[in-house]
């Protein structure tokens, strides 16, 4: 059997072809974002936890409360990250779609993500991280959790060779997680409220 001397090597020897099969994955390529999952998470969480609530954080014009505008907002992302499942559904071919079903589930994420921040920022400056009653406790875990598993999204889209089912599942988690937030939060209010601005 003849080997090509410029085939690539293991241990100074030419591996013939075929041998050993695909790269595998580094067991890192998981851990990392897992890793940084859980430390955005857990700072999020002590943050919130450590910080003095001031009650408010910022208000805009045309809305009755920072309830409202935190509804509001909450509501948009929510629709915003519909759209992305809708558009990563086309994207697997699970439901048929437009060339451009990509940028749309792109850029509805980025949407999403962008109008979640605010929220997220006056929950934690103006309430911390409260567990007065189990819909705050879990408000609050879950709203860190969020931002937590979305980092670990980002990271995951930039790794290559993982398996098929990871991104769809991880993915999912967070808008399964968002949903929560969101029913735990904005539904809340517009039913102890009403639906208003």
């Amino acid at each position: 059997m003849s080997v090509d001397p410029n085939a690539p090597t293991q241990g100074g020897f030419p591996v013939p072809p075929g041998a050993g099969g695909p790269p595998r994955a580094h067991p890192a390529r998981y851990l990392v974002p897992a890793l940084v999952a859980a430390a955005v998470a857990v700072g999020l969480g002590a943050y919130g936890k450590v910080h003095d609530p001031e009650g408010t954080a910022f208000n805009l014009a045309g809305f009755s409360s920072t309830g409202a505008v935190k509804s509001w907002l909450a509501t948009t992302a929510l629709g915003f990250a519909v759209l992305q499942v809708v558009s990563a559904l086309m994207v697997y071919g699970k439901l048929p779609g437009p060339s451009w079903s990509a940028g749309v589930h792109r850029w509805s994420g980025r949407v999403a993500f962008l109008v979640a921040v605010p929220v997220a920022v006056h929950c934690l400056y103006a309430f911390g991280y409260q567990t007065t009653t189990p819909r705050v406790l879990w408000h609050s875990a879950l709203g860190c959790f969020f931002f937590g598993a979305f980092s670990a999204k980002m990271l995951l889209l930039r790794s290559e060779r993982l398996p098929g089912w990871l991104l769809p599942v991880v993915g999912g988690l967070v808008f399964a997680v968002l949903t929560v937030v969101w029913w735990t939060s904005a539904l809340w209010f517009f039913r102890t409220f009403g639906v208003s601005t």
